[in-house]
């Protein structure tokens, strides 16, 4: 059975977020516990089958008023942002402590959303039309529709993908243009975050939203270079890369 945060006891609620140092006066820890909730990010519960429309809307405009979002994949947690905000991505680039050599991604709704972005040649498209959606990115060639600092510096690629999960899903539709993404990795950590009340407590206010869609994975997407036509692994993840060996 899942745990809800806003049906645990004070007791649970203060464990979940980290909250010691308890007093004996249960309106002092209350009060207490309200400062620190209200040093974090909002916090939405999204059902991960069939996501509520007001509530993908509240995310919808998250990301509108330049946030950064927190928000489930099929693969792991990510960060995202809108494709056009440049102080929502440098935010993220200090999140994660990147550098500009880093590929970011371009989470589409499905293939043709691809086409608008990269450069997809004959033989590419027949992979990605196998492929997506699932757990892969690809790295492709970046058309003008792409902002210069998303772009690898010196390639002018990209990485997009076509999540296959219903809130990712429903976030794109609703926006109606891909959400610019990285997974959520933090510095000097070897995994990524999967459960949503540790990302509230690690994250605070770095994220203006964390939306919980259950427990995340701990695999990223296998990703694939298809630049020059010919697959490139470059990283293995969840993905079956043997198609590509």
């Amino acid at each position: 059975m899942e745990t809800s945060f806003y049906g645990n006891s004070f007791g649970e609620k203060c464990l979940l977020l980290g909250v010691d140092g308890l007093e004996s006066s249960p309106l002092s820890n209350t009060l207490k516990l309200n400062e620190i909730l209200q040093l974090m990010s909002k916090f939405l519960q999204i059902h991960p089958q069939n996501p509520e429309s007001r509530s993908i809307k509240q995310v919808v405009e998250v990301l509108l008023q330049g946030g950064v979002i927190v928000y489930p994949t099929d693969s792991t947690y990510a960060l995202g942002c809108h494709i056009g905000d440049k102080a929502a991505l440098e935010r993220i680039r200090r999140i994660r402590q990147l550098d500009v050599k880093h590929n970011f991604t371009l989470v589409c709704s499905d293939l043709a959303s691809i086409s608008t972005y990269a450069q997809v040649h004959n033989s590419a498209y027949r992979i990605l039309k196998a492929y997506t959606p699932g757990p892969y990115t690809f790295v492709l060639k970046a058309t003008a529709e792409v902002p210069k600092r998303l772009m690898h510096p010196k390639r002018k690629t990209i990485g997009l993908r076509v999540p296959d999960n219903a809130i990712a899903q429903a976030i794109i539709s609703t926006l109606g243009e891909p959400i610019m993404s990285t997974s959520l990795i933090l510095p000097n950590e070897d995994e990524q975050l999967f459960d949503a009340y540790e990302m509230r407590l690690k994250l605070g206010k770095l994220v203006d939203m964390i939306v919980d869609g259950g427990a995340g994975g701990l695999e990223p997407t296998t990703m694939i270079d298809l630049v020059e036509g010919i697959p490139l692994v470059m990283r293995e993840g969840k993905g079956d890369s043997s198609p590509f060996a």
